[in-house]
């Protein structure tokens, strides 16, 4: 008898339904109900295959959203960074570049150019 274990202990999932998370069955009938509608919805207006190709590129987004993840994040959790990050909390970044190398040597920088200056008068 063979135990998988994963590596990382986050990347632990409990498979509920047909060797899926809730969240994978969830979205899965999801997008079964998705292609479903479209089905019946759009039958009388055009051709089986059209209808069919209609059906997975509806589906197919809320299909993603139940397994992928992007920086260890959920959908709901990068649609929710992503909200807050650009509309509810924005932020304007300016940069100011500051020349750490004149600034130590500033006073030395200065004392020469006033020398020069006395030089020349």
């Amino acid at each position: 008898m063979e135990v998988k274990i994963n590596r990382e202990i986050r990347d632990y999932t409990e498979s509920l339904f047909f060797g899926l998370s809730m969240r994978q069955f969830i979205f899965s009938i999801l997008a079964v109900v998705i292609a479903v509608g479209i089905y019946f919805g759009l039958r009388d207006f055009f051709g089986t295959e059209t209808v069919s190709w209609m059906c997975v590129l509806g589906a197919a987004p809320f299909a993603a959203l139940g397994f992928i993840k992007y920086h260890g994040m959920t959908a709901e959790q990068f649609l929710w960074a992503y909200i807050k990050s650009e509309f509810l909390i924005p932020k304007k970044l300016t940069f100011y570049p500051t020349n750490i190398y004149y600034e130590a040597l500033k006073n030395t920088v200065e004392n020469h150019e006033k020398e020069e200056l006395k030089r020349h008068d």
